[in-house]
């Protein structure tokens, strides 16, 4: 197995074979990335989608708690809050998600335990999802008054459709492993602590046919889903939760461990 640095320590990328894994590694913090993890993992996934020696991509999270817990609400301060640092901000993540939706190899999001916020974001851009009873997905979006990018609710919205999606991005829904299998979440549900192991075992299987099939099924697939009509108004919209009073005081309970007062401004 081969280990490729990578400009963040807490993003690894492992290659055994014709299988690459990449791994988001921040256990103490479930996961969570910052904006310097986020620039990584996209790094990382354009990095495997252009070694044509690769058939499959699993992304993982380190331990088996949590796949990702989503964005680090406590790097926000020094991450966002200004229109400058909020482009940057953006144009990072919007990266990150399409690069793992654009990988040139079939993808799989290993979900071991908690998949949440961009996290799940994360694993509705694969291709794959592998999860078990103690999953958890969902997108706590409501408790910080934040809004999510049209790119991120699309691949939601295609494999749930629209109740799902308002469940997740309206009501703030968890659903259990059980749950996200039912309803398109997940692709597969597997025995608790089996996650990784079925993750691998799909990846080589993946691997075992034609990677010109793959590839052009993949392909095939994304280009049937149709462009999205985004405008520039569409977008500037999707940052302006970060100039909220609802969201500047959400962010301050969520460190604080308190419930955040909404106001609707």
């Amino acid at each position: 197995m081969e280990e490729f640095a990578m400009p963040h320590e807490m993003i690894r990328t492992t290659v055994e074979g014709e299988i690459a894994t990449v791994i988001i590694d921040r256990a103490p913090k479930r996961n969570a990335l910052d904006l310097p993890m986020w620039i990584a993992l996209g790094e990382a996934l354009s990095a495997t989608s252009a070694n044509t020696g690769l058939r499959a991509v699993i992304i993982r999270g380190a331990g088996e708690e949590a796949f990702c817990a989503g964005a680090d609400i406590a790097a926000f301060a020094r991450e966002r809050g200004t229109p400058e640092r909020e482009a940057v901000y953006g144009r990072e993540l919007h990266g990150a998600f399409q690069a793992i939706r654009s990988c040139l190899h079939p993808t799989i999001a290993a979900c071991s335990g908690w998949t949440m916020g961009g996290g799940c974001g994360i694993a509705t851009m694969c291709d794959f999802r592998v999860g078990s009873a103690a999953t958890r997905m969902g997108i706590p979006a409501r408790k910080l008054g934040i809004f999510y990018a049209y790119e991120e609710i699309d691949p939601i919205m295609q494999s749930v459709g629209y109740a799902v999606t308002a469940e997740l991005l309206i009501e703030g829904r968890v659903f259990t492993g059980e749950e996200a299998l039912r309803v398109g979440l997940l692709s597969r549900l597997v025995a608790d602590g089996s996650v990784h192991a079925e993750a691998s075992s799909l990846a080589g299987r993946i691997a075992e046919g034609s990677p010109l099939s793959a590839r052009f099924h993949k392909q095939a697939l994304q280009k049937l889903r149709g462009p999205l009509p985004i405008s520039a108004q569409d977008r500037a919209a999707e940052g302006a939760f970060a100039y909220t009073e609802d969201f500047a005081d959400a962010a301050r309970a969520f460190l604080e461990k308190r419930k955040p007062v909404f106001r609707g401004r």
